[in-house]
């Protein structure tokens, strides 16, 4: 695929990826271009076949996702956020790959389940809606304007087994073991680019270090909050290896008990996790990991780990 000129360098500070990312040229390309808008279909509020023959009725263009039941590209669509079905509940703007750590955390019905980093809520509404308002979401966010934005989602969308709390999560209170807990971490946002060109101007070797004591800190949290047996999935929308692969392999070295699962997503392409980078060795399992890339799904950026406490 070619390479418009100005690519190159608009997007100087990603180019110490190219020996990592496959096609990278493609990789540069996609950063280029629109994210496409998309939406999740709430049905704590309505079915997907009553949501899709409103959005039908009214003109509103769209493809279902093929991978994920609930998951919708908006067509004709510049602003979501001012659609009928937004003000009623019935959808939520959300970003394709900001759909899949939820869907990697096995939830069953009536579990208790911590979303470490929830504001502004998607995930952790998405969460409430595959537990069916069953069981009881933890939405914790540090930062109190952030969580005025989780209010007003999970108000929206008729959640009903939320309770928000606004500790600093690498301090959350161990008074209870969780079953799953979600590790969608603060990072450098380079997996976003395609929404916002200003994070380019940001990046830099001092926010990878300052992301990663940071982002190491809530996972060391986040493992030693959930039950034996449970799950722990951490996430960023970041290809930096220093906030993702470095993270997790810090955790693996310092609790004992801990062990990688696969990323398995059908219908969505993704490369393994690295088990090197700049000339370290990190742990082999990491590979089980998953890189979602923007070049092979149209979509933004993400990396994802899933972690089980077996002792």
């Amino acid at each position: 695929m070619c390479v418009p000129e100005e690519v190159p360098d608009r997007f100087a500070p990603l180019r110490r990826y190219e020996q990592i990312i496959p096609r990278f040229s493609d990789f540069l390309a996609y950063m280029a271009k629109p994210l496409p808008r998309t939406a999740r279909v709430n049905t704590l509020k309505a079915s997907v076949e009553e949501v899709l023959a409103s959005l039908e009725e009214r003109g509103i263009e769209f493809e279902p996702l093929g991978w994920y039941e609930h998951g919708l590209k908006l067509l004709n669509v510049e602003k979501p956020g001012n659609l009928l079905e937004y003000f009623l509940g019935l959808i939520h703007p959300q970003e394709e790959v900001s759909m899949i750590p939820p869907l990697l955390m096995e939830l069953q019905p009536s579990e208790l389940v911590l979303d470490l980093c929830a504001a502004p809520g998607s995930k952790a509404t998405q969460i409430a809606q595959l537990m069916d308002n069953t069981g009881h979401v933890v939405a914790n966010d540090v930062s109190s304007t952030r969580v005025r934005l989780l209010r007003d989602n999970y108000e929206r969308l008729g959640v009903l087994n939320m309770s928000v709390t606004t500790y600093d999560g690498r301090r959350f209170p161990p008074v209870c073991e969780f079953d799953k807990v979600l590790v969608d971490a603060p990072c450098s946002c380079e997996g976003v680019i395609r929404k916002d060109y200003g994070v380019l101007r940001q990046l830099g070797p001092g926010l990878y270090r300052r992301m990663h004591k940071l982002q190491r800190a809530l996972l060391l949290r986040a493992v030693r909050l959930v039950r034996p047996g449970g799950l722990v999935v951490y996430s960023t929308c970041t290809f930096a290896p220093e906030e993702n692969e470095l993270v997790v392999d810090y955790v693996l070295k310092r609790v004992e008990g801990l062990e990688v699962l696969p990323v398995e997503l059908p219908g969505l392409r993704h490369e393994p996790g690295l088990t090197e980078w700049d000339g370290r060795e990190l742990h082999p399992d990491l590979a089980l990991c998953a890189r979602f890339y923007p070049h092979l799904n149209d979509t933004g950026g993400l990396f994802v780990a899933v972690l089980r406490r077996v002792s």
